[in-house]
């Protein structure tokens, strides 16, 4: 695994850049941020992340670690692939992504080009406690009194194929049993536990 490229930044461009590594010219595919933050004829090391496919294998450059991590976790969401990947990172940031994914907000995971509302529902269930509260929340701490948590479930369950009827059902079995997720969420969470109720 290439953990970092390190060396003299020789191009930048719109959506990558350039790196020269002994005399061999590495490109990074990289987001706006990054590209932005780096100055040509600059000596850097920049965290890097390999993506192998059967067509390419492609690098993918990051202001810093952090970011790469998001970068490789979110691509664990099916129907995600890199490209959609490094748009998400590059649109909302790691930390917008937290707050999005932690408060169950799709129109903000809508804004990145190639999510519609499946997909950003999709993010919302899988990321779940994948990748941690935002910076302005403690672990296990709920994103505040609610809420829209069981109407923000009810959509998503319909938009997923339910019937209103059953999402009705789930969200009460849930509310008998786990009620402070019902009443503080995260919607993320109260979602998944809906599906697993619904698929008994």
């Amino acid at each position: 695994m290439i953990e970092f490229v390190r060396g003299e930044v020789s191009q930048l461009a719109a959506t990558h850049v350039v790196v020269d590594m002994g005399g061999i010219g590495i490109r990074l595919e990289a987001t706006p941020g990054t590209i932005a933050d780096l100055r040509t004829g600059d000596t850097r090391q920049i965290p890097a992340s390999l993506v192998i496919r059967e067509d390419a294998w492609t690098l993918y450059g990051f202001q810093d670690r952090e970011e790469r991590e998001i970068f490789e976790t979110v691509q664990s969401v099916s129907g995600v692939g890199p490209r959609t990947a490094l748009a998400l990172v590059g649109t909302l940031a790691a930390e917008g992504l937290r707050q999005a994914v932690s408060t169950g907000d799709e129109r903000a995971l809508m804004k990145v080009p190639g999510i519609g509302k499946k997909g950003a529902q999709r993010i919302l269930l899988e990321l779940a406690d994948r990748i941690g509260p935002p910076a302005n929340q403690q672990a296990g701490e709920s994103p505040g009194p609610d809420n829209g948590v069981r109407e923000a479930v009810s959509s998503g369950l319909v938009s997923l194929g339910w019937s209103a009827r059953d999402a009705e059902a789930a969200i009460r079995e849930i509310g008998q049993r786990e009620p402070d997720l019902l009443n503080k969420g995260p919607v993320a969470v109260a979602l998944r536990a809906a599906l697993r109720e619904l698929q008994r």
